[in-house]
């Protein structure tokens, strides 16, 4: 059984685990719950080892890479990141209702790996500028920031259709939302843990990034687009911390925030590499 197998299956089994979290929210069955933990926990797994074989496939065909290095790749780790960061919110915060919202995004992530053609899915030997273990480095802590910031975006949706844009009214009356069993005061509390977690992630993603441009190019920065954006979408999620600390800025303000960070990071992430040309155009492939 190769990587693309395995990485086929995990596909199907974030599916099967979005479904039974749904089927928890709807009837409240607890058993459920502990299925839908066991079916995110087992698709985990298949996803590390789809990208161990992967790696394993790499040194087999005389290449020998880290699996980071181009769109398939990048997004098979990105849902492994958004999973882990699922499990651990559930393990924290003692709660499965939230999975039905978080692991739909592991799953569409993966279905957009296996089924896109977008881009290419061999195995091909890296550019010069690739050959570089910062580059694992780089891509690893940028996109366990980018996990968080989707789990913060996502939630931020999920947090103003509740409210219904009066966070006011919504601190001095807390709802419940049905689905989630939570109330808007601890959504808020996880999508600022969430922007505060994965803004240190990006931080130590453009760090290790502007290291590894300097060690393939020559230069620390060169404002190539990627770097651009990076550095918008760093702005974006300092100043909604920024104004948490100094103006206490909550509820349905750091919703509209976490919105539009996720749509900076989908612009990072995905729009530079299919719409700009530069230095990372090579992640487009």
């Amino acid at each position: 059984m190769d990587s693309s197998q395995f990485l086929g299956y995990t596909t199907f089994i974030y599916l099967a685990a979005t479904v039974s979290y749904v089927a928890l929210a709807i009837f409240r069955i607890e058993k459920l719950g502990l299925f839908a933990t066991v079916l995110t926990i087992i698709g985990v797994l298949t996803n590390s080892i789809g990208i161990g074989l992967r790696w394993s496939e790499s040194y087999q065909q005389g290449i020998g890479y880290v699996p980071l290095s181009n769109m398939y790749e990048s997004l098979v780790f990105f849902a492994w990141s958004i999973a882990m960061v699922y499990l651990a919110i559930e393990h924290i915060y003692k709660t499965k209702y939230l999975g039905s919202y978080i692991v739909s995004f592991a799953f569409l992530t993966m279905a957009y790996a296996s089924f896109s053609t977008e881009f290419s899915k061999d195995i091909k030997p890296l550019l010069p500028a690739l050959q570089s273990n910062w580059l694992a480095a780089h891509v690893i802590t940028c996109f366990i920031g980018y996990a968080a910031f989707t789990i913060a975006g996502g939630l931020a949706i999920l947090y103003l259709v509740r409210s219904r844009g009066s966070a006011k009214k919504a601190r001095q009356k807390p709802q419940t939302l049905g689905t989630t069993g939570m109330d808007l005061e601890q959504l808020d509390i996880i999508i600022y843990k969430m922007i505060m977690f994965g803004f240190l992630w990006l931080t130590a993603g453009i760090i290790t990034g502007a290291v590894w441009a300097n060690s393939a190019w020559g230069t620390y920065w060169s404002w190539d687009p990627k770097e651009t954006w990076s550095l918008i979408t760093w702005f974006i999620y300092a100043l909604a911390l920024h104004a948490r600390y100094t103006r206490g800025w909550s509820g349905t303000r750091m919703a509209w925030i976490a919105l539009l960070g996720l749509l900076s990071v989908v612009f990072t992430y995905y729009g530079v590499n299919f719409l700009l040309s530069g230095l990372h155009s090579y992640g487009g492939g």
